[in-house]
């Protein structure tokens, strides 16, 4: 386990049924044996990008460093990487998956934060350089794509996901569809607030639930436990011998069950499922998945979100409860969200 701050992962697929699936998508790929298309996933650090079957499998993939703070090298390491992969068969469309806002018609990236983009043409600019179908879109938004599809949000029709890793992510499924809203920046749910005038958030507002509830936030908690003392002994020795607390760290602490970072992890847990609660107030979904380095923890972070989250649940008892469950794909669900939401695009617009 770690807190997903520049850690990579295993992927785990397991293909969603299809019998209840009635998506554009679907009706697609049933009357063909096999539909590849390519995703490509714009990290921070890395671009990665893989040719994927229809049932989200990795046909083939690559990785390059992400050319920093230059938006032209940037564009031509993308159509490098897709010809690259275009060069070992056909593929039906190319999508790309990037942190940022991005319109609604998964085309133009209003704003990236870690990218010098500012209302950038992006897919009119591949399209004429590599002579494909391209769509883009949020990378939270297609990494649950791929969650919804293919891991732990299979046999649902309405899915939240929150990634929990340096900050939150989020993703909506509602009635087997993938919420954009009305501008395609929707479902930035790392900044729903939860505390009122609390903590500056990097957005511009104070109290999101980035803030409370994201692996920055675990590292801060366990500072404070930390000085505390009492509990947070260990956690103390430890920032002592080190230097300072890092993720991995807390999450070997974690894994020790150590009370100060057991301690750490249910307040996180606490603020999480204080915000499930008022999401699933205005969402109604049958399924939370949360992923990210701190959803390694596993049960040990479901336990106080459930705990929470019926707490703060309005009319409990009456309103139906959700299941609460950990993300299945982890390194490569943004490369597969984005292919498979190019296959969508392309099914419903031909």
């Amino acid at each position: 386990m770690n807190l997903g701050i520049g850690v990579d992962y295993t992927l785990v697929v397991a293909p969603r049924p299809h019998a209840r699936y009635e998506h554009a998508s679907f009706h697609l790929l049933k009357g063909s044996s096999r539909v590849h298309a390519i995703g490509i996933d714009i990290g921070g650090t890395k671009i990665a990008g893989a040719v994927v079957d229809e049932l989200g499998q990795i046909v083939r993939s690559d990785r390059v460093v992400t050319p920093a703070g230059d938006s032209t090298l940037l564009e031509d390491a993308v159509v490098s990487m897709i010809t690259s992969l275009q060069a070992g068969g056909d593929v039906s469309a190319v999508g790309v998956a990037a942190a940022g806002f991005i319109d609604a018609a998964q085309s133009t990236v209003y704003y990236a934060p870690n990218i010098n983009w500012r209302n950038e043409p992006f897919r009119e600019k591949l399209e004429a350089r590599v002579g494909t179908t391209v769509v883009v879109d949020n990378d939270a938004n297609a990494a649950g794509w791929a969650e919804f599809r293919f891991g732990a949000g299979r046999m649902v029709s309405d899915m939240v996901m929150l990634t929990i890793g340096t900050g939150v992510g989020g993703a909506i499924v509602a009635g087997d569809r993938l919420f954009r809203g009305g501008f395609g920046a929707g479902a930035e749910l790392g900044h729903v607030r939860v505390v009122p005038d609390g903590l500056a958030c990097g957005c511009g507002q104070r109290g999101c639930i980035e803030q409370y509830g994201s692996g920055r936030a675990l590292l801060r908690m366990s500072n404070e436990i930390a000085d505390a003392g009492g509990i947070g002994q260990a956690l103390a020795r430890v920032r002592a011998e080190q230097g300072a607390l890092d993720g991995g760290l807390v999450a070997a602490l974690i894994e020790s069950e150590d009370p100060g970072a057991l301690a750490a992890l249910r307040q996180l847990g606490h603020w999480l499922g204080q915000a499930a609660a008022s999401l699933s107030a205005v969402l109604d979904p049958q399924r939370f998945v949360f992923g990210g380095g701190v959803a390694a923890a596993g049960e040990l972070l479901l336990a106080p979100i459930r705990e929470a989250f019926l707490e703060h649940l309005p009319a409990r008892g009456y309103h139906p409860e959700p299941d609460f469950v950990i993300a299945e794909l982890v390194n490569d669900a943004g490369v597969v969200g984005a292919a498979d939401l190019a296959r969508v695009w392309v099914a419903e617009h031909s």
